[in-house]
């Protein structure tokens, strides 16, 4: 990837809401690049929406773009969420200046969890975020995923548009994880009544547990074997590559990979593909889960190709 940063660059953000923040940085001065995302988050029935969603585009070069998903838990989760969200940006872009980006993000997501844990004003023992951060320069895109939210790739072949998945989802079951976790004195165990949710249990009786297994915050569990070191991943674009999309778990609980590619591939009004995706996967929710409380949903669609 190029130069990641540039003296001249001015913020803009053009479209700021509680839980979705769209930023366009002027690079050289230079305002006629074309919107390469959409996207959207919407409140389920568990209570405040505790995800949190950016599209920053012009980001550390012209044609750079960050995109990121966030997707808090725990009482003050909604607070978590969005302070990272605010604050990662700026912090992985001053990191990357004398680093490469995989040491960037290390160093960027570490630092983040020490700052809120110093954090004097909001306590975050019991509450955190998950972070899916997806930044593409030229056709170089790199991945840092914290948590269960999840990056897709969207794919035109001969047989239409296919799936595949670039990140994978950091639950306690995962052999590598549980082996640290375990390591750690962590358990790692399902609930009777919610047998196919593995997770993460600190071994005093009654004491906290997660369902995923690294994360911002979430300090009563870091010692158990919850951290906040993303894994990476890179990807190089091809003329093939129509879109990607990261979404918290309350989209992929309800939809398949290839059901969320698909309805992005028709929405016709690219700009709308992000709520079109939210709302089918609320729909399924209610389909398939009819006792249960929808989940929050946000979706970040960042389209490769021009169609």
């Amino acid at each position: 990837m190029g130069n990641c940063t540039s003296s001249k660059t001015q913020v803009h953000e053009y479209g700021f809401h509680d839980n979705s923040w769209h930023v366009e940085a002027d690079v050289d001065d230079n305002r006629n690049h074309k919107k390469v995302g959409c996207m959207q988050s919407q409140q389920g029935a568990k209570g405040l929406n505790q995800d949190a969603a950016i599209l920053y585009e012009g980001y550390g070069m012209k044609d750079g773009t960050l995109c990121a998903v966030f997707d808090g838990h725990g009482r003050l989760g909604h607070k978590v969420s969005k302070f990272i969200r605010n604050q990662l940006p700026s912090l992985l872009l001053d990191q990357r200046k004398s680093m490469k980006w995989n040491e960037a993000f290390v160093s960027t997501f570490e630092a983040m969890d020490e700052e809120i844990k110093l954090h004097e004003d909001v306590d975050f023992i019991n509450s955190g975020t998950t972070a899916l951060v997806a930044i593409k320069q030229g056709d170089d895109v790199v991945i840092a995923n914290l948590g269960d939210s999840r990056a897709v790739l969207g794919t035109l072949t001969e047989n239409g548009i296919e799936a595949t998945q670039l990140t994978v989802d950091l639950k306690p079951d995962l052999p590598a994880e549980a082996e640290r976790i375990k390591i750690c004195n962590g358990l790692v165990y399902a609930l009777k009544h919610q047998p196919d949710v593995q997770r993460v249990w600190s071994p005093e009786e009654d004491g906290p547990c997660l369902a995923m297994s690294r994360t911002f915050g979430d300090f009563d569990m870091k010692s158990y074997g919850v951290i906040a070191t993303p894994e990476i991943s890179h990807h190089r674009v091809t003329t093939k590559d129509q879109f990607i999309v990261l979404a918290s778990d309350g989209v992929w609980d309800a939809l398949s990979n290839e059901e969320v590619v698909s309805v992005v591939w028709a929405t016709k009004n690219k700009e709308s593909a992000a709520k079109a995706v939210v709302y089918e996967a609320r729909t399924a929710w209610k389909r398939k889960f009819p006792s249960t409380r929808v989940d929050d949903c946000t979706v970040v669609c960042l389209f490769l190709q021009e169609r």
